[in-house]
């Protein structure tokens, strides 16, 4: 299954220590545009997620060619998101990691099968990899700093049984 991320979920998993979920939920890896790397690994120096995606073997960078997609993209969301979807069209992936609302509505909009870190962490403990949901949620609200309505966290705790 080919993958591209942006960089939320990256960041957002690392704070949490569980960023190698990714390397088990897409066994070929996962593909970032350049302005991902950028943001993560750069500009992030020193903060979660620099150092683990940059010596993640399992990530790839690659750079865009649809320049005129991406520039109608990045009228309305941030380089890293524009740069991802454009991506995630030019390598015809399975699925792109996206966590903004607006930039999961363009996705889905351009026919791209979206999934963001609240579904990354389902489904790890749908298979087993963590042992309770409620406990992750927590974690990635304080520690990580994520922000997600209480609809949301009632909805995945109710989906895994918790």
């Amino acid at each position: 299954m080919k993958a591209v991320s942006n960089s939320s979920i990256l960041i957002a998993l690392s704070r949490i220590g569980q960023l190698d979920l990714l390397s088990q939920k897409f066994k070929k890896g996962i593909i970032i545009p350049q302005a991902v790397w950028h943001e993560v690994v750069e500009t992030g120096a020193g903060r979660s997620g620099a150092n683990e995606v940059k010596t993640a073997n399992w990530i790839t960078v690659h750079k865009i060619t649809n320049k005129s997609l991406f520039s109608l993209l990045y009228t309305d969301l941030d380089k890293g998101e524009s740069e991802a979807i454009t991506l995630a069209i030019e390598q015809q992936a399975d699925i792109i990691l996206l966590d903004e609302r607006s930039a999961r509505k363009k996705a889905t909009n351009l026919n791209l099968t979206v999934l963001g870190t609240i579904g990354i962490l389902i489904w790890a403990k749908q298979v087993g990899l963590v042992e309770n949901l409620k406990i992750q949620l927590d974690t990635l609200q304080t520690d990580g700093k994520f922000r997600f309505s209480q609809t949301i966290y009632k909805k995945a705790l109710k989906y895994v049984g918790e």
